[in-house]
């Protein structure tokens, strides 16, 4: 278990970039002796993305909340025309 671990965290680094050069060149390396590692490493930025775009929806949520909120409801009808005037054409 030991093994993956360092793998992920190897293979963390090269994917964000936080490897030095000569460690870099030596996980390339191992990319190309080793389909397997690289198998894991498609894997691995593949489910970054997937919480990554999972972060962006969740935010996207959270704004649109917000928005409602702002929007619709009576007592921030005062925000509302702040709002409503900065954007409007004089």
């Amino acid at each position: 278990m030991r093994t993956s671990l360092l793998e992920t965290e190897q293979i963390e680094a090269h994917l964000l970039r936080l490897s030095e050069s000569g460690d870099m060149l030596v996980f390339e390396a191992r990319l190309l002796l080793e389909p397997e590692l690289q198998d894991k490493m498609i894997w691995q930025q593949k489910t970054y993305n997937i919480v990554r775009q999972y972060g962006r929806n969740q935010l996207k949520q959270e704004i649109e909340n917000v928005h409602q909120k702002l929007f619709t409801e009576e007592h921030h009808q005062s925000f509302r025309q702040k709002i409503i005037r900065l954007f409007s054409k004089k």
